[in-house]
């Protein structure tokens, strides 16, 4: 029906700020991934999401819940403050890398648009393989990707992601998987469903 917004992510560009310009009040406030570093904004943001969106549509690195882009969710109006930032490294700072031909560096971080979204881990490391897989296409050496910490499981996605970045710096290989992180479940109530077993009522229940 017209002048209903789909809550899904449709094509109806009312809905979405534009991907050349740089919205401070929509974007998500910077993390602690990003202290400390130069934060991009204004021209310099706006210009490396139109590349992310480019790069997240070559390797389909798509937000199923909105069925779009993942770059889109930071111009999703409805969806403030959720999305990525982004900041150089400072190579003075504490945990910068130090690996040789390894100069420019990006931090990407993640704010998801709840604590528990499902998808975060997914997203996260899929972000990661398309920034570092089409290095190539950008001036970075390496871009290093973390969750925010308001989410629900950051200590452990960032785990992974951390362990996926040293393997990425040993072997080239952005593909690959994570081993020996801890493992990444699903939201309290999926895992008390999972943890209750099989009901004690009739198999021939309806629910």
């Amino acid at each position: 029906m017209p002048g209903i917004p789909s809550p899904f992510g449709g094509e109806d560009d009312g809905l979405f700020d534009e991907y050349d310009r740089f919205f401070p009040d929509s974007e998500p406030m910077p993390g602690q991934f990003l202290e400390g570093h130069d934060l991009l904004a204004g021209r310099d943001h706006a210009a490396f999401h139109r590349l992310t969106r480019e790069l997240f549509e070559e390797r389909k690195v798509y937000d199923m819940t909105f069925n779009y882009n993942l770059a889109r969710l930071n111009l999703d109006t409805r969806h403030k403050n959720a999305g990525y930032r982004y900041a150089r490294e400072q190579a003075d700072s504490d945990d910068a890398i130090d690996a040789e031909g390894v100069d420019r560096v990006l931090r990407a971080e993640f704010t998801p648009t709840t604590p528990f979204c499902p998808q975060t881990h997914t997203l996260t490391i899929g972000s990661f393989r398309a920034w570092n897989g089409l290095a190539e296409r950008h001036e970075y050496d390496l871009v290093r990707v973390r969750a925010a910490r308001m989410h629900h499981q950051s200590d452990a996605i960032n785990e992974q992601l951390a362990e996926i970045e040293e393997t990425y710096l040993e072997s080239g290989d952005a593909s690959t998987e994570p081993e020996d992180s801890p493992e990444v479940g699903s939201n309290p109530m999926e895992r008390a469903m999972q943890n209750e077993g099989p009901s004690r009522g009739s198999q021939d229940a309806p629910f």
